[in-house]
């Protein structure tokens, strides 16, 4: 008489996909449900902070700075993307000790927590994006990218570079607490060196040629052409060196998260 075989034992894969949906959700109760007011501030934040923008910015005439483009929809575009980076490298900080009970369950990894926060901060962002777009929209601003596939690639591009630096940022603020300060500290600079709130056109060419060594300014301006057709993105723009940014520090936030994956687990 054969014998009744076991349950079957479940894929690696089948596991993490598990792991990763009941993070995900632990995540996603966690900032929009524990707070009654989450969901009012994920908005209300970022829409105070362009109306401050642009308040400044029209006063001193924007509008005359930039070529091709609405001055309000160019930059919504610009800030929203540069919020996309920003949150993706400020969620890895903490994302290791918020999820360090969880490190019981071998199942369970470092690169976990970074990895569901960021896909979660990415769907919140795009859905207040959205929102953003509708509303431009229904005030008879002109603000559907002429050039949808563009927009959304520069858009996917830019969140793949705030997951690499949030991985990066997750291992190096566990191990020296004190560089998470230091991020915090060159958040509003680098806003300002990203060309967010002034087109780095404007710039002369000797400080222009540092500037664009930030790969964030390469993003923003791609995907703002991708919205505005005949927009005059910044002298030098490159996807290529972009991209090249986005796979090394993919590939060394991970390589990082796998040397470090114990001491993270017991810091």
């Amino acid at each position: 008489m054969d014998k009744k075989s076991g349950p079957k034992a479940r894929s690696s894969w089948a596991v993490t996909r598990s792991v990763w949906y009941a993070m995900f959700m632990r995540e996603a109760v966690g900032r929009t449900m524990t707070d009654r007011m989450g969901w009012f501030w994920m908005i209300a934040e970022p829409a105070a902070f362009m109306l401050v923008m642009i308040g400044i910015r029209s006063y001193i005439r924007g509008d005359s700075l930039i070529v091709n483009a609405p001055f309000i929809p160019w930059m919504v575009v610009g800030l929203m993307g540069f919020f996309l980076v920003r949150e993706g490298m400020m969620q890895g900080l903490g994302a290791i000790n918020a999820n360090k009970a969880l490190f019981a369950y071998r199942q369970v990894q470092p690169v976990d927590g970074v990895l569901v926060r960021n896909v979660l901060n990415g769907l919140i962002r795009t859905f207040i994006f959205l929102l953003f777009v509708l509303g431009g929209q229904l005030l008879g601003t002109e603000f559907l990218p002429d050039n949808g596939f563009q927009a959304i690639f520069g858009w996917l591009s830019l969140w793949l570079l705030g997951l690499g630096i949030g991985l990066l940022t997750s291992v190096l603020g566990t191990l020296v607490p004190e560089i998470g300060k230091i991020i915090n500290i060159i958040s509003l600079p680098l806003l300002i060196i990203s060309g967010v709130i002034m087109p780095l056109n404007h710039f002369p060419h000797s400080i222009l040629e540092y500037l664009m060594w930030n790969p964030i300014v390469h993003g923003l301006e791609y995907m703002r052409h991708g919205f505005f057709e005949g927009y005059q993105v910044v002298h030098g723009t490159d996807m290529g060196y972009f991209w090249g940014w986005v796979l090394s520090v993919l590939a060394l936030g991970l390589l990082m998260h796998v040397r470090f994956k114990e001491r993270l687990k017991s810091q």
